[in-house]
């Protein structure tokens, strides 16, 4: 169930139903957007954003500072966040500050 995504095995991020991950996205999407690029990409856009950094989020926490144990609505926004951050500077960095 998407309410309960475990990543890289052993950091969960749980925020709730269906709702609150919607939420979460278009929460750490938008914030995400306007830090690295200066502006959002409309709901939408900015819902796909949060929930992918959602997953890269996990996984680099995960992975590089070997954090573990379930985070509630609040930890996953920050960990949404910090991946979403890190997805766009990835693709601005791609698509030569185009973004």
């Amino acid at each position: 169930m998407i309410a309960d995504v475990v990543l890289a095995g052993r950091l969960n991020l749980d925020p709730g139903s269906w709702l609150a991950w919607i939420v979460v996205g278009l929460i750490a999407g938008a914030i995400a957007a306007r830090v690295v690029a200066g502006r959002g990409f409309g709901c939408i856009a900015d819902i796909v954003v949060g929930v992918a950094g959602a997953i890269i989020g996990g996984f680099l926490l995960s992975a590089l500072f070997g954090a573990t144990g379930t985070v509630g609505f609040w930890g996953s926004l920050v960990v949404a966040f910090i991946g979403a951050a890190v997805l766009l500077a990835v693709l601005k960095l791609v698509s030569s500050g185009r973004l």
